[in-house]
């Protein structure tokens, strides 16, 4: 009797593997080694558009600039300066009625070169870096780096650079002292350990061959780098320069049931609503799908979501629909519904102390919606109305996807945003909804496949209902 009330009246948090047959299992596996894949080739941002165009091109997409006219089926997108991209496919019912939106950001935490980088010191060339989104500084030293980004000259020339992921490639590191000598490094606080100021990025030592210079490697490194990409030292002013971990995505665990991979957060959300758009053929509501820049450092800039780009995109769709007026952008806001596809902080039991149990997210336990985010009492947050949490757990249920309802650890502990709130703002209704991931803004993070997969069903569902 009691345990059937309890199976009745609880909502138990199950490890979705347990109730996994062979046949989903064999779904799950493919789909992660293909986002593995895609991760291997898509670390930094510009990357990750480059690659999403590509898909796109493929599954019948076009640019938005291309029609003149639109109608329900038409597939479009747009790419905003390399680093940002929004797809949309035109619904069968008006886009009055508001727009079914997933919004993630493909931007990770990394180092960029600073504008001058280069110099030398006692025979050593280096890079200086400044950190980009919340890192801890110490954690990026002592490991292999790799340099991806582009250059771009006076006369308009652009220049592609990869390099250390090849296996023939070089690759870079950021020192450390060794432990003999580190007693007063290691009385400091850890967040002190490693300066910002010191994550100065290691990348070559032979002098060129003329006793009469002065600064012998910097010269011989900037001969390499001129007779390969043609660049002088200026060039370096008018570069976006990436330092990101050479590490490739690997499934982790003798039953190969996690992925660690750098950039997860939020290539995982990211990647899985991409790949669920691409399954996408005819829908009720205009489908749209955010891949955005920035996030990490507030989203501002005219590639975040703070700008008016998006707006742009979504006044250029109803402008080819013929049916543009004063704000009607406004009213198509207004009656729109967004996930946010954003990760969570995976529960993990080495750190219990920072989380809720009741309230956590668990990998291996299904898509963790977050209500709302924000720090101590809310501050910042983004919170979802109650009815648009059922909503969202309606579609969620009626089609079998596990889910749990999450918070970003222990209240007064810590907090977090994404770009939720901008979209709310906008008067869409919008919650947080993404995968768990442990180690959240490491060089290398860790991701549950079966979480991967309940992500893939779960923007599929969303855009389908």
């Amino acid at each position: 009797m009691g345990e059937e009330l309890k199976e009745k009246l609880f909502h138990p948090k199950e490890n979705g593997w347990k109730n996994t047959d062979e046949t989903k299992k064999q779904e799950i596996f493919k789909l992660s080694k293909n986002y593995m894949a895609f991760l291997n080739q898509a670390k930094t941002e510009r990357e990750f558009i480059k690659q999403a165009r590509k898909l796109a091109d493929a599954n019948g997409y076009k640019d938005i600039i291309e029609f003149e006219t639109l109608k329900p089926g038409d597939k479009v997108y747009f790419v905003n300066r390399e680093k940002s991209m929004y797809l949309a496919i035109i619904g069968e019912n008006s886009i009055e009625d508001g727009m079914h939106i997933i919004g993630s950001h493909v931007d990770s935490p990394r180092l960029d070169l600073k504008p001058n980088p280069l110099y030398e010191d006692t025979g050593f060339a280096y890079f200086k870096t400044h950190y980009y989104g919340g890192i801890k500084k110490y954690q990026w030293t002592t490991i292999p780096l790799s340099i991806h980004g582009v250059i771009v000259k006076t006369n308009g020339e652009k220049i592609d650079v990869t390099i250390g992921e090849d296996e023939n490639d070089p690759i870079f590191t950021i020192t450390d002292l060794l432990p003999h000598l580190a007693q007063e490094q290691m009385e400091k606080k850890l967040k002190n350990g490693i300066e910002g100021e010191d994550l100065n990025l290691l990348i070559g030592s032979i002098p060129y061959q003329d006793k009469k210079v002065s600064d012998k490697v910097k010269l011989n490194i900037l001969n390499i780098l001129n007779q390969k990409y043609g660049i002088t030292e200026v060039d370096f002013t008018s570069s976006e320069l990436e330092i990101v971990p050479a590490f490739r995505a690997r499934s982790l665990g003798f039953d190969e049931s996690m992925i660690a991979a750098y950039g997860q957060d939020d290539k995982v959300c990211a990647y899985t609503s991409l790949m669920a758009m691409m399954e996408l053929d005819h829908v009720k509501n205009t489908a749209v799908c955010i891949l955005s820049d920035k996030e990490e450092v507030g989203s501002m800039g005219n590639t975040g979501m703070e700008s008016h780009m998006f707006d742009f995109f979504v006044s250029e769709m109803l402008n080819k629909l013929q049916i543009n007026r004063p704000n009607l952008l406004d009213k198509v806001f207004c009656f729109s519904k967004m996930l946010s596809s954003d990760v969570d902080a995976g529960f993990d039991p080495i750190y219990s102390s920072v989380s809720d149990k009741t309230n956590a997210g668990f990998l291996g336990k299904g898509i963790a919606l977050v209500k709302y985010t924000g720090a101590r009492g809310k501050s910042g947050a983004s919170d979802a109305n109650a009815e648009y949490v059922a909503w969202v757990r309606n579609v969620l249920e009626k089609n079998n996807i596990q889910y749990q309802l999450t918070e970003l650890g222990k209240v007064d502990i810590g907090g977090g945003g994404t770009i939720a709130y901008i979209l709310a703002n906008k008067g869409t209704d919008v919650i947080d909804c993404g995968v768990p991931v442990l180690c959240m803004h490491a060089p290398y993070e860790v991701t549950s496949k079966y979480d991967v997969y309940a992500a893939y069903e779960t923007y599929l569902a969303f855009w389908k209902e």
